[in-house]
């Protein structure tokens, strides 16, 4: 598949059939993850790899919009760790990266993912840490269920919208 195609097809996933991931194919994501980019190559990204189904189950209790958890095997837990960065501001820009690089790989490996976001919801990163034992020093940013589309379908979306692009300055066709 080539990086267009990826790039036109990846969708957030929201139905599941069962099916298990490979640790191979959760390192691939990994390491993928990890190649973002990174203000000042500071990678301060954490992951958490969630497989045991009872913390996948508690999800949902603190995450309303994460509820398709529950019909995964497998979960990436984001997380960052900007304490004694050089540039502590770009954890999120960082983690963002790292997020999609997830979610594209992904799709060119036929999975399913969607991103959940904890940060910056105070309620939800409190719930996150508690339940994953998550040091206070580090955030929890998002949460991306990965597993096998119930339908195995990618359609392609134009999202394409010229009223969005503005030449030279902010408001000029």
């Amino acid at each position: 598949m080539d990086t267009y195609e990826v790039l036109t097809t990846r969708r957030s996933v929201r139905s599941y059939r069962p099916g298990p991931v490979s640790d191979a194919l959760i390192e691939r994501l990994l390491r993928v993850a990890m190649l973002a980019p990174s203000a000042g190559n500071q990678q301060p990204w954490q992951f958490i790899v969630v497989r045991d189904r009872q913390l996948l189950d508690a999800v949902p209790s603190f995450h309303p919009y994460c509820k398709m958890i529950t019909q995964v095997e497998v979960a990436i837990i984001v997380c960052g760790d900007p304490e004694g960065k050089k540039w502590p501001d770009f954890w999120v820009q960082d983690c963002s990266a790292a997020v999609q690089n997830i979610l594209l790989a992904a799709r060119s490996e036929g999975l399913g993912t969607v991103w959940t976001g904890v940060y910056p919801r105070q309620e939800r990163m409190a719930q996150c840490r508690e339940t994953f034992a998550i040091p206070e020093r580090v955030v929890p940013f998002a949460i991306v269920p990965v597993g096998w589309p119930s339908d195995g379908s990618f359609k392609t979306a134009d999202r394409f919208r010229p009223e969005a692009i503005h030449r030279e300055r902010f408001g000029a066709p």
